[in-house]
């Protein structure tokens, strides 16, 4: 009977060796380590006369972030609440390292009338495991900042892709696709559409007076007062090229278009832009060619953007810093509006009706 339980206890040790566990076992009324897990100190680089004499006390290796963790698994399996007790903790080694073991659990003799005094169990080493963990949760991470990364850099692509990178008004191209759309709710909704180009007069000589970043300045100044115009989500501003700038006014009719138009002329006029670190500045003043199209004009937007720009050369041959309009009414017919400085010929809004 003694061979056949040496043998079974051969064969468990044989069992435990190659499976890299070590058995260990708490007596829970006396509190002693019944059977010390001697492996698992070998494992940290204990000998072992230091497992007898020095390392009396595991807990003692403890990482301190995990000791509760572990106190806390041994309750809870002790007072019924868990069938096993199952822990992960990191233990310091001789050489100062933390290394990361787990323990798996049971009291064996507990029954219905005896609540059990031996805690036996294994404790096994799963460090390679957790490093294999931290090191895909620190590339999920990595992927995480990356994707976010890659999501402002589309946005910022996208913005660039749709906006003037001198201004940051709209440029053509996102022009051209929202103003078409624009059309499209004009014939659906039947509200107007008004339309203004925007044009700096005699620009070239900003550029010969004080060169080029100079006359930079001078467009981004322009661009911020036709912005300042801009109903938030209604209208668009954009720059159409060079110093011509497109504002498209969705329900708005011709009169009020006009008024819109003579307001920032007058704006631009009252600017003083800086042009270099001395102190000199530079005054401009624009020209504004307006059309208004309705539901059944016909039309779509580029051709209304041409009109605007026929009307805006009207207004340049007026002599400059002037407003013109074609107001398109159904059937595509132009009324045609000169809106200019006021003078003996015109009325009290400056208008003179040609």
């Amino acid at each position: 009977m003694g061979d056949e339980a040496d043998l079974n206890k051969e064969r468990l040790e044989l069992v435990l060796e190659a499976a890299g566990l070590d058995l260990w076992e708490n007596d829970l009324v006396s509190g002693q380590v019944t059977h010390k897990a001697s492996k698992t100190f070998e494992e940290l680089g204990f000998t072992q006369d230091e497992i007898v004499t020095g390392v009396q006390d595991i807990f003692g290796l403890f990482h301190p972030g995990d000791l509760d963790k572990v106190k806390q698994a041994v309750a809870d399996h002790v007072a019924g609440i868990t069938p096993q007790y199952r822990a992960e903790f990191r233990l310091r080694s001789k050489a100062g390292e933390w290394i990361w073991f787990a323990n798996y659990g049971r009291i064996m003799d507990r029954s219905s009338a005896t609540p059990g005094k031996r805690l036996i169990g294994v404790t096994f080493n799963i460090h390679d495991r957790k490093q294999k963990e931290d090191e895909i949760a620190q590339i999920n991470q990595q992927l995480l900042e990356q994707n976010k990364l890659l999501q402002e850099l589309n946005t910022a692509l996208e913005l660039l892709a749709a906006n003037d990178s001198l201004t940051g008004l709209a440029n053509r191209r996102t022009l051209m696709e929202l103003g078409a759309n624009e059309c499209k709710r004009t014939e659906r909704f039947d509200h107007p559409l008004s339309l203004l180009v925007v044009d700096i007069d005699l620009f070239k000589t900003v550029n010969d007076a004080w060169g080029h970043l100079a006359g930079d300045r001078v467009i981004c100044a322009v661009a911020q007062a036709c912005a300042a115009r801009k109903r938030s989500g209604v209208d668009i501003v954009a720059r159409f090229g060079g110093e011509e700038f497109v504002i498209v006014l969705p329900e708005t009719d011709g009169v009020s278009a006009l008024r819109v138009a003579e307001s920032l002329r007058h704006d631009v006029a009252a600017l003083s832009v800086p042009v270099n670190e001395q102190g000199a500045s530079a005054s401009v003043t624009v020209s504004i060619g307006v059309a208004t199209m309705h539901k059944g004009s016909g039309i779509g937007f580029e051709e209304l953007v041409n009109r605007a720009d026929k009307a805006l050369y009207r207004a340049k041959g007026t002599g400059r810093n002037a407003v013109y309009c074609a107001d398109v009414q159904q059937g595509g017919a132009p009324a045609v509006h000169v809106l200019i400085e006021p003078d003996e010929d015109a009325d009290a809004d400056g208008v003179v009706t040609a």
